[in-house]
């Protein structure tokens, strides 16, 4: 059964060795690089933990018996505290296509909704298709905002935002009419 962790200083240990993973599994998918981080003092790791304790920014990991096999993170506009941004998403290969992303994100959604957020943005590389289309499922949408990838030059990210009801009932289309037939 997956378990859903807020990021700690008490799993710090747990939080450094799945965002390592990820930065090697998906090099192109986070603006930072393994190189960078896998070079960062314990120090500095505590500081991301502290930084993300749920006022400001959060993060969570996927735990699997014991095992990270996701995380992701969300932060707070610094100029609009009703916007959020959504970080560090990421599944590891061995449990992709079993829901765990969705619930890393519904966690983000959750977390943002008890803060008042009228929208969560992301960027994802043009790169990749999967990515962008399991957003898609979940509601966010592409906004015509693009910008290049800081590490590779051949790549650009894509903005994509979703609107969060303060109700929960977000709508991304038109309600659908049934009309009657003559």
């Amino acid at each position: 059964m997956i378990a859903i962790a807020q990021i700690t200083p008490g799993n710090i240990a747990t939080f450094k060795e799945v965002r390592l993973r990820a930065l090697r599994d998906a090099p192109s998918a986070f603006g930072s690089t393994y190189a960078t981080e896998s070079a960062m003092s314990d120090v500095e790791w505590m500081q991301r933990a502290v930084r993300w304790n749920g006022e400001r920014g959060i993060g969570f990991l996927a735990i699997d018996d014991g095992i990270a096999c996701g995380i992701v993170g969300s932060m707070l506009d610094e100029d609009d505290a009703t916007r959020a941004t959504l970080v560090s998403m990421w599944t590891a290969p061995t449990h992709r296509r079993r829901g765990i992303a969705r619930l890393l994100v519904n966690e983000v959604v959750g977390w943002a909704r008890a803060r008042e957020v009228a929208a969560i943005r992301l960027m994802v590389t043009s790169s990749n298709a999967a990515a962008r289309s399991f957003y898609e499922q979940l509601g966010f949408a592409c906004t015509g905002r693009t910008e290049p990838y800081p590490n590779d030059a051949a790549l650009i990210e894509w903005e994509m935002m979703r609107r969060l009801s303060p109700h929960g009932e977000e709508r991304t289309r038109p309600k659908r009419r049934s009309w009657p037939l003559r």
